[in-house]
């Protein structure tokens, strides 16, 4: 869904271990590093989105996983010209995003990229908490911020 500004409604998933870093996924043959996201569907509230994505792309159910907390509102990126797809209608400049923060339940073997029939990534690794700002696509950079200074209030 893109709203009338051109922002497409998006959920990030920050998913936390026992020790506290974070999962930080490498998409499919690419060297990009990133957090497990994906678009809200027309009807679809941002929690159901989230566990949608959690299953589609890391291969965990809602059971798996605590709901540890989320970003109070949207936090909005800009995608670079060169991203933008011009004939598209309607137009998409970029993605605002609630977050959410969910902590590992079982045993990390559980974690599978391969869930869904065109896997979005295919290698992931934990990180220490901060790590991914300095490793997500520079336009990126200060959504991943300002979803893990929120987020942080929350991380034990």
């Amino acid at each position: 869904m893109i709203d009338k500004n051109g922002f497409r409604k998006n959920v990030g998933i920050v998913l936390a271990n026992e020790t506290g870093d974070v999962l930080l996924a490498r998409r499919t043959g690419m060297d990009a590093w990133q957090f497990p996201q994906g678009g809200i569907d027309l009807g679809e509230l941002a929690e159901e989105a989230m566990y949608r994505e959690l299953r589609e792309e890391i291969g965990l159910r809602d059971y798996e996983v605590e709901l540890v907390a989320r970003t109070r509102g949207w936090l909005k990126y800009r995608l670079p010209k060169k991203f933008v797809r011009q004939g598209q209608v309607p137009l998409c400049i970029g993605q605002k995003q609630i977050w959410f923060l969910l902590r590992l339940l079982v045993n990390e073997k559980q974690i599978v990229l391969d869930a869904c029939a065109n896997p979005e990534f295919d290698q992931w690794e934990w990180v220490p908490y901060w790590a991914p700002i300095k490793k997500v696509v520079a336009f990126k950079e200060e959504v991943y911020r300002k979803a893990l200074e929120e987020l942080s209030l929350f991380v034990s």
